[in-house]
């Protein structure tokens, strides 16, 4: 059997950020880095499913790439609503120029990732329209015989809580990611940030797993208000081993 090959997930850094209560955004990806680097295995690649700054200042992108070092392993970076996409650029060598969408197809060995743009600029809700959803397809058509990882920032899911829900996606545009990702039984796994917990489900046949935060985690509660609740950085392990995805959501303790 091969060696497996190892992607672990990292979402919602928030560097600079103080509205997590006692929460230090740096302490807590240095200690979500260090635990990675004790407890193992060693990554293969990591991807950052967005929200890696929290004002999109430079000086938080040089710092996330400070504290991300020591996992020496190639780094992927997509946007989230607090980023801004060509200081993402800059800082992580991201494809694309300026303030274009950051689409990217990325072939890591036995694992195909595809990164897609879900960031409606100004706005905490994310956007499929035509021209991404064409992208996706076309992307996707390229690599069927592929091991395939999709991933965005925002979940393509509905939590059943509205203060949740009017942050994710339009109906028709999960709808038709729905359509595009059910005729490709390559892709895997839909891995994905934003909400700040742990959230799995399924689009269009396919799995869907949203990351929880390095930063601080959030209660979906009953009600329309989000809360914050006392839970650890958390990260996810994705382990490609024979052709099957089998992804472990970590808690650092």
């Amino acid at each position: 059997m091969s060696e497996p090959f190892v992607l672990i997930q990292l979402s919602d850094l928030h560097l600079g950020g103080t509205w997590g209560g006692d929460a230090d955004p740096r302490e807590r990806l240095t200690d979500t880095v260090r635990w990675i680097g004790a407890h193992g295995p060693r990554p293969d690649a990591v991807v950052v499913t967005g929200d890696l700054a929290d004002h999109a200042a430079d000086e938080e992108y040089t710092l996330v790439r400070e504290l991300l070092e020591p996992l020496a392993a190639p780094l992927y970076v997509l946007p989230g609503n607090h980023d801004d996409r060509a200081a993402l650029r800059r800082h992580f060598a991201a494809p694309g120029a300026g303030a274009e969408p950051l689409h990217a197809v990325f072939e890591l060995g036995p694992l195909r990732l595809v990164v897609v743009d879900s960031v409606r600029p100004g706005e905490d809700a994310g956007a499929l329209d035509g021209d991404r959803l064409a992208w996706i397809e076309a992307a996707l058509a390229e690599g069927r015989d592929r091991p395939t990882v999709l991933a965005l920032h925002h979940p393509p899911l509905l939590t059943g809580f509205a203060a949740w829900d009017q942050m994710l996606f339009p109906e028709p545009d999960r709808e038709a990611l729905a359509a595009a990702v059910a005729v490709n039984p390559q892709v895997l796994r839909i891995v994905a940030g934003h909400v700040h917990r742990p959230l799995a489900g399924t689009l269009g046949g396919r799995s869907v797993l949203a990351a929880p935060a390095t930063y601080v985690q959030t209660d979906l509660g009953t009600d329309l208000s989000l809360a914050l609740t006392s839970e650890r950085p958390g990260y996810v392990l994705h382990t490609l081993r024979g052709g099957e995805l089998i992804s472990s959501v970590q808690f650092v303790s």
